[in-house]
C-alpha cells in the first residue's frame, strides 16, 4: 500500500528452498539489472529473518554477503526482525544486521539501515497491543527530525501499546522480583512453539509430494507441494491458482487455514503453502491427522 501511494515499484527476489530459504546473491544481481534495464532506481530491500513465510534463520555469512551488495550498489536495507526471539534449530541463532554492518568495520558504517520489531510476535505474541519501533542507522542526522514530524502527525500508538514496547525492549533482568516468572513463562512458550514446529515438519514430510525444510525460526512452515496433472486442470478451470485450490478445500473439508504460496510469491512452476504452528500443543494431534487424512483424499481424487 505504501509502494502504491507513493508511486514505487515491487521488485521481488526469490530465496533459493535447496539452500534452506537462503537468499543468495544472484538472485539479488539478476533483480536490481532487471530493475535497472527497465528505467528503474532500487532504493530499498526488504528482507524478513528470521524469515515470514518460510521459517529460515540467516546465517552470518549470508548476512555479511547482504551488506556488502548493498553497500555496492547502494541500497538501503529495511530489515524486519520480529522474530528474533523464536529460533528452533540446533546450531542457528539470531544476528542482527545492525550487528553485522557494526562488526564488518568502518568501510560499512555509513550502510543505510533500518530495523524494525514489533510486540505483535516473539513469545509474547501481543497483536491486539498495536506497539513496536524502528531504529534508524547510517542515515545523517536530519533525517531523524524528518521521520518525527511525519510521525507526529499521525496518531500515536495507544498507552498499552507503548507499554508493552518498552517492555520488549528492557524486559525483567536477573534479580528483579518479576525475572523468575518471566523466565519461566518465556521458556515455556518457546520450548512448545519448538516441539510443535518439529511436530509440524514432520507430519509435512510424511505426506506424498510435499518437501518441507526445517522451521529453523519465525511461527512457520512453507512446504513445497507437487500436485498431480489433473487437481492443476480443476483448479485451471475455475480460475484458482493450483495452490490455492489445494488451501480452500482443505479449509473447507477440515477448517485449517493455510496460504497458499501464489500469495507470496514463488519459482515459476512450484507450489508451495504456508503453514503456522500457533495452534496449542494439546489440539496438534487433531490437527496433523486432519491434515494427513485430507491429503490422502485429494492426491487420490486427482491422481
Amino acid at each position: 500500500a505504501t509502494l502504491a501511494l507513493y508511486g514505487g515499484s515491487l521488485l521481488p527476489y526469490y530465496l533459493d528452498e535447496s539452500k534452506g530459504w537462503g537468499l543468495t546473491i544472484e538472485s539479488l544481481e539478476e533483480t536490481v539489472s532487471k530493475a535497472k534495464a527497465a528505467g528503474k532506481v532500487v532504493r530499498a530491500i526488504v528482507v524478513i529473518n528470521p524469515g515470514n513465510p518460510t521459517g529460515q534463520v540467516l546465517s552470518e555469512d549470508n548476512q555479511r554477503e547482504i551488506v556488502k551488495f548493498c553497500k555496492a550498489h547502494g541500497i538501503t536495507i529495511l530489515a524486519d526482525e520480529v522474530y528474533q526471539d523464536n529460533i528452533y534449530a540446533e546450531g542457528k541463532k539470531f544476528s542482527s544486521f545492525k550487528k553485522i554492518v557494526r562488526d564488518m568495520g568502518e568501510a560499512y558504517q555509513d550502510q543505510q539501515l533500518i530495523s524494525f520489531h514489533s510486540t505483535s510476535k516473539g513469545f509474547y505474541g501481543e497483536c491486539g497491543r498495536r506497539g513496536g519501533y524502528m531504529e534508524l542507522c547510517g542515515f545523517e542526522k536530519g533525517l531523524h527530525g524528518l521521520v518525527s514530524k511525519i510521525s507526529s502527525v499521525n496518531l500515536c500508538s495507544n498507552t498499552s501499546g507503548q507499554v508493552m514496547a518498552s517492555l520488549v525492549m528492557d524486559p525483567p533482568k536477573p534479580g528483579e522480583p518479576s525475572y523468575d516468572l518471566y523466565a519461566k513463562e518465556r521458556d515455556d512458550v518457546l520450548s512448545s512453539l519448538k516441539r510443535r514446529a518439529k511436530m509440524i515438519v514432520g507430519m509435512l514430510n510424511s505426506l506424498e509430494g510435499v518437501s518441507c525444510n526445517e522451521a529453523e525460526g519465525a511461527m512457520y512452515a512453507f512446504p513445497s507441494i507437487t500436485l498431480p496433472a489433473k487437481a492443476v486442470e480443476a483448479a485451471h478451470a475455475i480460475g484458482k491458482a493450483p495452490d490455492a485450490f489445494y488451501c480452500i478445500q482443505l479449509l473447507q473439508e477440515t477448517g485449517v487455514v493455510v496460504v497458499p504460496g501464489s500469495g507470496f510469491g514463488q519459482a515459476p512452476g512450484t507450489y508451495h503453502f504456508r503453514t503456522t504452528f500457533l495452534p496449542s500443543e494439546e489440539d496438534f494431534p487433531a490437527i496433523i491427522d486432519g491434515m494427513t487424512k485430507f491429503h490422502e483424499k485429494f492426491m487420490r481424487q486427482y491422481s
